[in-house]
């Protein structure tokens, strides 16, 4: 094993966790070297240049995304279930090579709300204690929606975000969402206008008493972007080819045209590529050095002051798990903390309208192109009624309609032949959605741990998921479908689908859903039920930082992509304080 140069910082990951935290230290002085287990690829390359518009490459056969081949998870419902691999990506996409899930992200930035921060004692000072299924296990984050404000801000300038403010310094304004915290100040960008879909569900939402207002986005809508780092990107063309593809002409921001290149002008900045971190070497008490497989295999030591963990949810959790940093979680007896609370998105409940006379021009878009309502999240409406915790987020957008995965025709048309030619000519341009996202409450028996029985090509155990569906969210789900399906009901397409929804009888990882996988490293204020505390930075390891989704408790109604900026901002902040003390943050 080679023992490698000692460095400031060592980044495992740069995706949009790595490439912030890296940009800031680089900033303010320290050497960083990042690990990237894929290749270093960014835009004038072969990965999205050549080729860009190959739907078949990089949609279907997810060319830019982790290989299962050599790694992949194993999934059981419940602790009695034996767990069995995913024998192919579905349900969710973690991406590999430079700049991470932040390159084929679809653009969609939100804020959390003030009540997603505080999930736990705001649901039992509105509702009591009784409320909360014996089940659930969601916990406050240890950290409050202002203090996280300022770091949402600098992440929205840095990206340009496009949208509309509906409450500036707690004045509600029409138009934006006027159930968001409040905002120091607009949003950088103006929001793009309005679709003819999003136009027409606009008018439905608004006349049956909803908030509409533009989805933030973060596909240019404006011929120039000049952001506080001197980064200038200019306007998105919707191509239609966002999620799953990188961006052409970098209208969309990601890690590889924004903080990336702050750091590596600064000349502190190293990226390793091929370089497939599985353990951190300690001493029970600080990180020492970073253990890797290199481009060949070999083992080699990185060793650093400083230890930050930016890679996805489940490689952030294995790290952890693989070095014996933290107590592991064990579900029985209620103890430890790594693993804990993996929690996921709650889809279904839309609705789906086909038009006879109207054309949307639907192969036209951008990836976070919507129009959305606010009104069914979180704690926006009386939940006592109904009997749930949580809601989730409606929008209905305009991505692309790419000519392999768009081709939606009405019920009862045959799957090939004449008829469904004709049905796909009549209603390719002319279909629409309203979409619910909604929460996923954490629960005592969602975690991730080592898989007993499955490695990956390099022989260390597999990540091991349990995780279902449960009866709060069934009902979520349920009540979703009716508000949805109100909604098309009042847009009035000649043929529709929807209604009251309903998940499948267990989860199942098969068909894609959403990328959105959080918890296992989750943050808080006490180190019995927490693994990082509000600055990410671990409570067993001082010198050792877990930032990403991970740290979140349980997940809200929205895109995780805007928090996980904004944490990564905080945490970068919280390093440069380490550095310069050596002590635990508080």
């Amino acid at each position: 094993m080679a023992v490698q140069k000692k460095v400031d910082v060592v980044i495992v990951g740069v995706g949009w966790v790595g490439g912030i935290i890296a940009s800031e230290l680089t900033k303010a002085g320290l050497s960083v070297l990042g690990l990237e287990r894929g290749h270093l690829r960014g835009r004038n390359t072969g990965d999205w240049m050549d080729n860009k518009f190959d739907e078949l490459r990089y949609a279907i056969r997810y060319d830019l995304f982790q290989n299962t081949a050599n790694e992949t998870w194993t999934l059981r419902h419940n602790l009695t279930e034996t767990a069995l691999p995913m024998r192919q990506l579905g349900s969710f996409l973690p991406g590999t090579g430079l700049g991470g899930a932040g390159v084929h992200w679809n653009g969609q930035t939100w804020r959390f709300h003030p009540r997603d921060f505080t999930m736990y004692t705001s649901t039992v000072d509105r509702y009591g204690k009784s409320f909360i299924p014996k089940e659930m296990s969601i916990q406050d984050w240890g950290i409050t929606y202002d203090q996280i404000e300022p770091y949402y801000d600098k992440f929205e300038y840095m990206a340009g975000i496009a949208g509309k403010a509906g409450n500036l310094k707690g004045q509600k304004i029409d138009g934006g969402n006027v159930f968001e915290g409040p905002r120091s100040r607009e949003f950088p960008v103006k929001a793009p206008p309005d679709t003819q879909i999003g136009g027409l569900f606009r008018k439905a939402a608004t006349e049956l008493g909803y908030h509409a207002f533009p989805g933030p986005t973060a596909n240019l809508p404006v011929a120039e972007y000049k952001n506080p780092d001197g980064i200038t990107r200019g306007q998105c063309n919707y191509c239609g080819f966002c999620e799953r593809f990188g961006c052409e002409v970098g209208a969309k921001a990601d890690p590889t045209t924004t903080v990336i290149p702050v750091a590596m002008k600064t000349g502190k900045f190293k990226m390793r590529g091929y370089s497939h971190v599985f353990a951190i070497k300690n001493d029970g008490k600080k990180g020492q050095s970073v253990l890797y497989y290199d481009a060949s295999g070999a083992v080699q030591e990185q060793p650093a002051d400083i230890i930050v963990m930016a890679a996805y949810v489940f490689n952030n959790v294995r790290t952890l798990l693989l070095s014996k940093l933290g107590k592991p979680y064990d579900p029985v007896a209620g103890t430890g903390s790594v693993g804990k609370n993996y929690a996921y998105q709650t889809g279904g409940g839309g609705a789906t309208g086909w038009f006879k006379s109207k054309k949307f021009k639907r192969y036209m878009g951008a990836g976070a192109l919507s129009i959305g309502i606010d009104d069914l999240n979180a704690d926006n409406f009386d939940n006592a009624a109904i009997g749930f915790i949580g809601g989730g987020s409606v929008t209905s957008g305009q991505s692309g309609a790419r000519p392999i995965s768009s081709l939606s025709v009405p019920p009862g048309t045959p799957a090939f032949g004449r008829e469904w030619k004709a049905a796909v000519r009549q209603y390719y341009d002319s279909v629409m959605g309203v979409g619910f996202q909604g929460e996923s409450p954490a629960y005592k028996t969602h975690y991730l741990d080592l898989d007993p029985n499955y490695r990956d090509s390099f022989g260390n155990p597999l990540v091991r998921i349990a995780f279902d569906w449960e009866p709060n969210e069934r009902k979520m789900i349920a009540y979703a479908g009716t508000k949805t399906l109100e909604i098309m009901k009042a847009i009035n397409p000649d043929i529709i689908t929807g209604g009251p929804g309903s998940l499948p009888a267990h989860y199942d990882s098969a068909p894609y859903q959403s990328t959105h996988n959080t918890g296992g490293a989750i943050m808080g204020a006490d180190p019995e039920t927490s693994v990082v505390n509000n600055y990410l930075q671990m409570w067993d390891a001082s010198n050792v930082f877990v930032v990403g989704a991970c740290n979140f408790p349980q997940n809200a109604g929205f895109n995780p992509t805007g928090t996980v900026g904004a944490l990564a901002y905080r945490a970068a902040e919280g390093i440069l304080r380490y550095h310069k003390t050596g002590a635990a943050l508080v």
